[in-house]
């Protein structure tokens, strides 16, 4: 007990003179404290710029991306048929023109002087992105348009109430011939393209730059750049003065008669180069989402989502390698050549047409075009195409068998893809051997019953008249890059000998008499040796009235440099069942293309002979 008496008394007390220490350290805190807040603050005022540079040299931004150029396209001249031109999007920093009432009103009103934009659009455009520094107002506007704003702009500089406004680069596609050549040149918008343009998109698209940037110490703007690499560009094969004067005949064509499709090819038989392609529907390829070339105001008000999809497909569709057909007569040069070619006929050998023909076990007889006539009589080999004897066709392959007949569609390409260089191409359809009955075979021979397109009648026939050499048809020749250096050289591709040189030179004599002397007389030409076969082909369902007819027609005769190659599908006229519809084109676009295709005169009296029937 004594013990903790002591330790209480040795316990000490918290006196004035411990409190006076405690309340002079707190006092020379408090001080520190005012002096590291008054030396922040001087720091700030001298240096706070200094430091804010280092901040924001720290910081780096990447810009929008550099848009490439896409490739021009253009026929074999140098003639621009697609090009890429430059335009500007108008965008807004939102965010700037918003952050002082003096800004807005005459930043509106130079945008809406210069770009033709209502005041509600832009105040929407704001009211939904208020804090953005990003937002397209307009998308390619023109380089006028853009200069009259800057323009204005440099007016009001000393003002400084226009702001928050900048321009982007960008490219959009332009087509100088307009609607020339649409069907084989195609387009190239809002993700959708056709013709070369889509076939050859690769090759026309190019890779988007970038800019890359940060602040120095100095706060002055540092750029990396990395330039964009524009597409290559495509020389085509194509030939605008052709193309136009093709385009001109065919519309002729339209507005005198008309028909449910008016289609023109136009080659180089000696190595597949198309000059010209066309079919009834042209569009402006500036503007291919319109219809109000084909279509009234009212009519497409009327239009379904699917009508209006289908009248875009249906408008865009190339024809000429789109569609198939039966092609009738145009065909019977093919029957003669394999015929000759096998040895069941030979130049003199003659026929015995009585208007129609017994098929073994075919229950009807199956007529000849001279069936009301009575038949040809006794004809020659050559006679059977001037003529166009369906019954000398139909004994030609009797001889020949379905076997070998089956071959030769194959060897000319029937029944398979041209490879052409063009999208949406149609394979056409034939019998297989062994379903080519009786009655089918002898139908094919003077081409009914199966399907082709007009590429493969074109490249088929070029090669019964250029010694037998099957070239692949194509429309691009050369690709350059940006620079115009040489990329790629697209040579004729020889993709088989269909006959040989003997019956190549036969059937050219044959389709220069047919022209010369018989149904083809229509096509002939004062001063020229023009060699050709028509074709009238009855539609399904047979009896019906409903016909397409053709012609296709060559020059010169010794060597041919070109091949004009018409439909004409269903002819808007009571008695359709006239090649001379499709032979008078050929006429036509011929006495135009040749002398400017350098091609001599080379006859010198005009032929009188009577023309021929089919």
């Amino acid at each position: 007990m004594a013990t903790t008496h002591r330790r209480r008394r040795k316990r000490k007390k918290f006196n004035n003179r411990m409190r006076a220490t405690l309340i002079c350290i707190m006092m020379i805190v408090v001080l520190l404290f005012v002096a590291l807040i008054i030396r922040i603050r001087y720091i700030q005022v001298r240096d706070g710029s200094k430091y804010e540079k280092r901040v924001l040299s720290q910081q780096s931004y990447v810009s929008s991306s550099i848009p490439y150029q896409r490739g021009s396209i253009l026929d074999r001249n140098g003639t621009v048929l697609a090009k890429s031109s430059k335009v500007y999007n108008v965008v807004l920093d939102v965010k700037v023109i918003c952050s002082d009432e003096t800004y807005l009103a005459p930043t509106k009103q130079a945008l809406m002087t210069c770009f033709d934009i209502s005041s509600q659009d832009i105040d929407k455009l704001i009211a939904e992105k208020e804090d953005s520094r990003y937002a397209i107002l307009v998308k390619g506007v023109s380089k006028e348009k853009k200069e009259a704003f800057e323009a204005l702009e440099e007016k009001q500089k000393e003002e400084g109430t226009i702001q928050g406004v900048w321009f982007e680069t960008d490219y959009k596609r332009v087509y100088p011939k307009k609607s020339l050549g649409c069907d084989v040149i195609g387009f190239y918008t809002n993700g959708t393209s056709t013709g070369i343009e889509s076939n050859y998109n690769e090759e026309l698209s190019g890779t988007d730059g970038r800019e890359y940037g940060y602040f120095d110490s100095n706060l002055k703007l540092q750029r990396t750049l990395k330039s964009a690499e524009n597409g290559n560009n495509l020389i085509t094969t194509i030939d605008a003065t052709i193309q136009s004067a093709v385009e001109k005949k065919v519309a002729k064509f339209n507005k005198e008669t008309g028909s449910k499709e008016t289609a023109v090819v136009v080659m180089n038989p000696q190595n597949g180069e198309i000059l010209a392609m066309t079919s009834g529907q042209q569009y402006d390829l500036n503007d291919p989402w319109s219809l109000d070339g084909l279509y009234t105001k009212e009519e497409q008000e009327k239009m379904s989502e699917k009508d209006r999809t289908d009248a875009l497909n249906a408008m865009w569709r190339n024809y000429c390698i789109s569609d198939g057909y039966e092609p009738g007569s145009t065909f019977k040069p093919v029957t003669v050549a394999a015929a000759l070619e096998e040895g069941v006929a030979a130049d003199k050998s003659t026929f015995n047409c009585i208007g129609y023909e017994k098929i073994k076990n075919v229950s009807k007889p199956i007529k000849c075009v001279s069936y009301s006539h009575g038949g040809h009589g006794v004809i020659t080999l050559e006679q059977s195409l001037m003529k166009s004897c369906n019954s000398a066709m139909m004994q030609l392959v009797e001889k020949m068998g379905k076997g070998e007949f089956y071959r030769y569609q194959k060897i000319f390409g029937f029944g398979s893809k041209t490879g052409v260089d063009l999208p949406a191409e149609t394979p056409g359809i034939i019998y297989s051997e062994d379903r080519l009955g009786p009655a089918d075979l002898a139908t094919s021979s003077f081409g009914q019953t199966f399907n082709v397109n007009m590429l493969q009648i074109a490249s088929a026939i070029s090669s019964l008249i250029n010694g037998g050499n099957y070239y692949e048809p194509h429309v691009v020749q050369e690709i350059r890059n940006d620079d115009g250096a040489t990329v790629k050289t697209i040579d004729p591709v020889l993709v088989r000998k269909t006959v040989s040189g003997k019956t190549s030179d036969l059937i050219r004599k044959y389709m220069l008499a047919t022209v010369e002397e018989g149904t083809g007389n229509a096509a002939h030409i004062d001063g020229y040796q023009i060699g050709g076969k028509t074709g009238t082909a009855e539609k399904y369902p047979r009896g019906n009235r409903k016909y397409l007819v053709s012609f296709i027609g060559f020059a010169p005769y010794d060597e041919p440099q070109v091949v004009v190659y018409v439909v004409v599908d269903e002819p808007a006229v009571d008695d359709q069942a006239h090649s001379t519809y499709a032979s008078g084109i050929c006429h036509d676009v011929m006495k135009e293309i040749l002398p400017y295709m350098g091609i001599e005169k080379t006859a010198t009296e005009e032929t009188t002979s009577e023309s021929g029937t089919e």
